[in-house]
Order: structure tokens, then sequence, then C-alpha cells
């Protein structure tokens, strides 16, 4: 008997607050998918959710996407994305106050058994893990905030196992 067995793994580039400004958010699509790994999907954590389309149609790669504060549309906070690590929840975070706090991100995460978060709103880059969840907020490539640099996050989630970092531009 001859056992073949395959490594499943997706690379996820995460994008969020792009406000319009796409230029360097395809830039570092161009820039990760030739030099580091190829993109398998693509993540935008809102503001402005018409970006996530336009990022899509140009890069020929599916985007999974949510609605932010600035986006006045009635589409649901979150959503739940599959990989081969587990659930991964999208979400701005403006509803769950992550200006002040990721409690409430971290107990929606739990209900729905998600191994990780991806959000924004604040603009400033985080990647951390707390309570086995992993919290990726990428940073805005176009305004970031709090000290940081115009920043995206790289998720590779293999069979069982995430790992993030986050890209300076």
């Amino acid at each position: 008997m001859h056992l073949v067995c395959y490594n499943i793994s997706m690379n996820i580039l995460v994008l969020s607050d792009t406000h319009g400004e796409l230029d360097r958010a395809l830039e570092m699509y161009e820039r990760i998918s030739t030099s580091i790994c190829k993109i398998d999907r693509i993540i935008h954590c809102g503001d402005f959710i018409k970006d996530a389309h336009e990022i899509e149609t140009q890069t020929g790669i599916p985007v999974s996407s949510v609605p932010g504060n600035c986006d006045g549309c009635n589409k649901e906070n979150f959503e739940i994305i599959d990989s081969p690590a587990g659930k991964i929840m999208i979400t701005h975070g403006h509803m769950e106050n992550v200006k002040f706090s990721l409690m409430n991100l971290k107990y929606l995460a739990m209900q729905h058994k998600c191994v990780a978060v991806c959000f924004g709103h604040t603009h400033v880059p985080v990647n951390e893990v707390s309570s086995g969840i992993r919290f990726i907020n990428p940073g805005s490539l176009t305004n970031p905030r709090g000290g940081s640099k115009s920043s995206c996050a790289l998720i590779i989630s293999e069979d069982k196992k995430l790992a993030a970092t986050i890209i300076e531009y």
C-alpha cells in the first residue's frame, strides 16, 4: 500500500481601512504574491467594503469582506470563513468596541469556535494570542495611527496550525 499525504495550506492577505485608496493594497498583493507566497484568499476588514470588490476584480483572488463604520450598509457585522486551521472570524470591530478592549471580540470568537479573528477600525496593527485565539488587525496601508507604519497582515493556515505576521509597507 502506498499512501500519499498532501499538506493543505491557505495563504491569506489581510487588509483593512483602505478608505478608497487601493494603490498600496494592490502593490502589497503583488509584492507578497511574487516574493513571499501565492495568495489564495484576501480578507478585507471594512472601510471601505467597495474597495474589497475592486481588489477582487483587479487580482482575481476571492475576497471575504465585512462593512466598517464608514460603509453604511446592511451587510452582516461579521463573517466566518473556513481555513485548514479552523474557523476565522472577520469583523471591522467598531460594534465590538475594539478601540477599548478585545474582550467582546474574544467572547464572539469563542461563541463561534474560531481559531482567529481579523478586525480593523483602530488602524493599529495587532498580532497576538489570547485564550487560544489569534487576534489579527492588519493596521492600515493608507492611514496608520498610534505611531504605527502602513501595514497589512499575512496568515498562513495549515492543518490545525495558523501563523500570522504583520508586513510593513
